[in-house]
């Protein structure tokens, strides 16, 4: 379920901690505006280490790429 709380719940941080657990984030509102994630940290890692991948195969997309005749040509020339 979707856990949306203004950030002076935070006042009672521990409160809101506990709320966050694996899958299930908490976002902070300021203002009524959305503007923070509280995430537990293996989701953080899963979150940076997908980003890193995206990255990683945008980069090879835009790299130098060759068919299989063409490393053929290369290997056996």
């Amino acid at each position: 379920m979707l856990q949306i709380r203004p950030v002076s719940e935070l006042r009672n941080y521990n409160k809101v901690l506990d709320k966050v657990k694996k899958d299930n984030p908490v976002f902070l509102t300021k203002n009524g505006y959305g503007k923070f994630a509280l995430i537990d940290i293996e989701d953080y890692d899963e979150f940076t280490t997908a980003l890193e991948l995206v990255t990683k195969l945008k980069k090879a997309e835009k790299s130098k790429h060759y068919n299989f005749d063409e490393i053929k040509v290369k290997l056996f020339s």
